[in-house]
């Protein structure tokens, strides 16, 4: 959640740079008039919560000097009545900016160029040359099934269109990839974690899918329980109402979680294929970083993220987000895409964002900063997309006759003796 104080205090500068982002005007009109409606009501309770304190002292006053009291106990009954409608109209007022509040994203960072979606975005970096190719590339679906990697009639028959099942040698590169991905990023300094494929809403509001995502997520009936879209959502919410010491941080940790996403706005996108499935693999990057911290950790998560594609001999580029094309929790985000030959062109494959404090003040995840208490920074990125990476591997390794090789650096992982 943005930081309603600074809102408060700089509404015009803070609303400019939310509007960047595609925020809508009335919102931030909306948001200002129930700040100054919660404004007048704390002002009207500590009003009558004073005028309560003077008569409770003139009360004490009276009964030593042995005065009538009862015109003011009824003063003083009548006036609690009024502080508990004051404490009430205040409590609406709270809850009612704070929902507003919840559907405002994150403030972009200075340095975000302006754009209205991806292709308004600014490449950094390009790294690896692609291969040149003596015959056409053929796309992934097309290689998966000429290999018997991947059936995807038998994923719709088991659950719907656009799910999977590997099988053979697609399974066996599917499980190197995961134990590469979580070995790699352990010797960045990346603390393995397991965690639930399922978590409350608390968990999803604290890192900013609910509520305006909720249309996305695969929900279990009759529970406030749903589906991860992220490893992101239960690594982040680990701590979750917690204080953590300054000595902790910073934080960083790696995931492997199965996700699931109805990609519900998704309609006619990439159907066909790996890209866009409703489950699918991801190993993730969590950190928790003071926030004079944050932005070397992002570089380096970044870093992460690119020397793993490096390892793996795929070419790709590096790519700022626009403040259009920027994600709702999003401060900063870098997408690493890689090259796709049979597509011919760059696919995103991992994003890596900086958060700054706006999912630690929703999951209220904090640290102990001398004597007080501050909020950290969160920051996530994938590391990556396994099925995207398959897709890559697929593509860029092929040979003229449909064959795929591997890898070098996944062949320890996939030549196994039992």
């Amino acid at each position: 959640m943005i930081d309603l104080k600074l809102l408060q205090k700089n509404f015009d500068e803070v609303s400019t740079k939310l509007i960047r982002k595609g925020v809508d005007e009335e919102l931030l009109k909306k948001l200002k008039l129930k700040n100054e409606e919660l404004k007048v009501a704390k002002i009207d309770f500590e009003t009558l919560q004073a005028a309560q304190n003077t008569m409770s002292k003139e009360f004490g006053i009276y009964k030593r000097e042995g005065k009538d009291v009862s015109e003011l106990k009824t003063r003083v009954d009548e006036n609690k009545l009024r502080i508990n409608d004051a404490l009430e109209v205040q409590r609406i007022c709270q809850e009612e900016l704070e929902t507003i509040a919840m559907a405002i994203p994150n403030i972009p960072d200075d340095d975000v160029p302006d754009g209205i979606d991806e292709h308004d975005n600014v490449e950094i970096k390009k790294v690896l040359t692609p291969r040149e190719f003596t015959f056409v590339p053929k796309e992934h679906w097309e290689l998966a099934e000429q290999n018997g990697w991947i059936d995807f009639e038998r994923g719709v028959k088991l659950a719907t269109s656009r799910f999977s099942v590997s099988f053979g040698m697609g399974a066996k590169l599917e499980r190197a990839l995961i134990n590469f991905m979580l070995n790699f990023n352990s010797k960045r300094g990346f603390e393995e974690v397991s965690v639930p494929a399922i978590v409350n809403r608390t968990a999803l509001e604290g890192t900013g899918q609910l509520p305006k995502f909720e249309d996305d997520l695969y929900k279990i009936d009759s529970q406030e329980l749903f589906l991860i879209p992220t490893a992101e959502v239960p690594v982040t919410n680990l701590y979750q109402n917690e204080i953590l010491l300054a000595e902790e941080l910073p934080k960083k940790m790696t995931a492997y979680t199965s996700c699931f996403r109805k990609e519900a706005g998704a309609g006619g996108r990439d159907t066909r294929g790996m890209i866009r499935q409703h489950q699918f693999h991801k190993v993730e990057l969590v950190a928790f970083a003071k926030p004079q911290e944050s932005d070397k950790i992002f570089e380096e998560m970044v870093a992460c993220a690119s020397d793993l594609l490096t390892a793996l001999e795929l070419p790709h580029r590096l790519v700022t987000l626009c403040t259009g094309d920027l994600g709702f929790g999003a401060a900063k985000t870098i997408d690493l895409e890689v090259w796709l030959p049979g597509q011919n062109t760059y696919r995103e494959i991992s994003s890596v964002s900086n958060t700054r404090d706006f999912q630690a003040r929703r999951a209220k995840i904090r640290y102990k900063d001398g004597k007080q208490n501050s909020f950290v920074h969160t920051l996530n990125g994938s590391s990556l997309a396994v099925g995207r990476t398959m897709v890559a591997i697929m593509e860029n390794f092929q040979n003229e006759n449909g064959s795929i090789d591997i890898p070098k650096a996944l062949e320890p992982y996939i030549n196994i003796s039992y």
